[in-house]
């Protein structure tokens, strides 16, 4: 089968670190542009807009979205009008409802959209699955603490309204939690620490249940230095498990269980290249759905102002 013709909209940091090795060793895809206001990919033709990267590329098969969400609804519908299947980075979107309404257009269309959540593919993410579903258990707790100047420096992007803020990285323990858990759970309670000069949080502390009660409770902070913290705890019927570093260990009772090299946006684009062969989509909106949850629940409460 000919490879997918590709392009990318939005060249920056995730887009050299992760999605274009990802691509490269894929011998399903053939990248054939990209659309960026700054970033070029050296040897691969460059446009400004999306706009201009379809009209002088009609035979381009999907596009990859990669820009900040507050901008990705109006691309991601340009590149289905004009029959491209899409890819979208997380979060998929600024909202919940453009991301409905995009889906909503890939299936009158019969086009792939993918929502993808990269954490999810975290190498012992599958095993905390298959451990959980094989046990009763009591409780969860999710420590998702680090460092915003060392991962996000000078991005202002991701402090503004729709940017997500402490939510960015946090939306990556949801993926997580809302897959690897057996019931859905919903969100109780949430207080949300916003710095006087921005307009997204910086920390958040949420409570979530099920319906038979499971105590779920998740702590994400951005002002984290050292050590960073990406770890999720269950306690379980047949033992306390970490699912740590970001889901690429699995310990139970302290002893390691399962750990292996990370390929999460390998395995992205590998399901990517699935779906577009089967003709599916890919739209699970219960990590997004949890953040909009938790702007509506949420406590506001003012904190010290936050400088790059």
């Amino acid at each position: 089968m000919a490879p997918i013709k590709l392009a990318i909209v939005g060249v920056g940091k995730i887009v050299r670190d992760q999605h274009l090795p990802a691509i490269a060793a894929n011998g399903s895809y053939e990248l054939t542009a990209t659309a960026s206001r700054h970033g070029t990919v050296e040897g691969i033709p460059s446009y400004p807009t999306i706009g201009a990267m379809l009209e002088a590329v009609p035979d381009i098969d999907a596009v990859s979205l990669c820009m900040p969400p507050q901008y990705r609804y109006e691309a991601a519908h340009a590149a289905l009008a004009a029959g491209k299947h899409v890819f979208l980075e997380k979060p998929p979107g600024a909202t919940l409802s453009e991301v409905q309404d995009l889906k909503r257009s890939a299936d009158e269309k019969g086009l792939t959209l993918f929502a993808s959540w990269h954490s999810r593919y975290a190498p012992a993410v599958e095993a905390a699955k298959a451990f959980l579903a094989a046990t009763t258990i009591r409780s969860v707790n999710v420590i998702w603490k680090e460092d915003v100047r060392h991962w996000h420096p000078n991005q202002d992007w991701i402090w503004q309204a729709g940017g997500l803020g402490i939510f960015d990285p946090g939306i990556n323990a949801l993926s997580i939690v809302t897959y690897i858990l057996p019931r859905a759970i919903f969100l109780t309670k949430a207080s949300l620490e916003f710095p006087e000069n921005r307009d997204a949080p910086i920390a958040a502390d949420l409570r979530f249940t099920d319906i038979a009660g499971l105590d779920v409770h998740a702590e994400f902070d951005w002002r984290q230095t050292g050590k960073q913290s990406w770890d999720i705890v269950a306690a379980t019927d047949a033992g306390e498990m970490v699912l740590s570093e970001g889901g690429a260990k699995l310990s139970v009772n302290g002893e390691l269980k399962f750990s292996a090299p990370e390929a999460e946006y390998p395995a992205l684009y590998a399901r990517f290249a699935a779906l577009v062969a089967a003709g599916q989509s890919d739209v699970d909106l219960a990590p997004l759905t949890h953040v909009a949850d938790a702007f509506m629940l949420g406590r506001r409460k003012f904190v010290d102002s936050f400088f790059d």
